[in-house]
């Protein structure tokens, strides 16, 4: 049995556009697998951003949970470079490593920062 592709808008709006980007998972060679993550943009590199995001784990000293920040390295291929600024809500896939810090890509625009973006301006203004 074969299982049907899942197509978001999202994916439907860029498919549309086109860019020379050959790491692009739309319209390079770049195929994704595994874990998807949803987190929010803190940085913003060329052709790579940084997002956040909590989880929470399980302490069995204490036998309770705690937070837990994980930061993760995701490249953005030219058609998303424009889309995406810090404070965004984005969700990754994993991929190939495309260098020593990436494994992940961007694959779709979740919502725009709206308070997310406010506090990490303040971070920046108290350094």
């Amino acid at each position: 049995m074969k299982k049907a592709k899942v197509e978001t808008k999202a994916k439907k709006e860029i498919a549309s556009g086109n860019c020379n980007d050959e790491n692009c998972n739309f319209h390079g060679k770049l195929k994704t697998h595994g874990r998807n993550f949803e987190g929010t943009v803190i940085k913003k590199f060329p052709k790579r951003v940084v997002i956040e995001f909590e989880r929470m784990i399980y302490v069995r000293k204490y036998e309770r949970y705690k937070k837990s920040g994980t930061k993760l390295h995701a490249r953005l291929s030219d058609c998303f470079e424009k889309e995406i600024s810090v404070g965004d809500l984005v969700r990754i896939q994993e991929c190939r490593p495309l260098s020593k810090l990436v494994h992940f890509v961007v694959i779709e625009k979740l919502n725009e920062g709206g308070i997310e973006q406010e506090k990490i301006k303040s971070k920046e203004d108290k350094k």
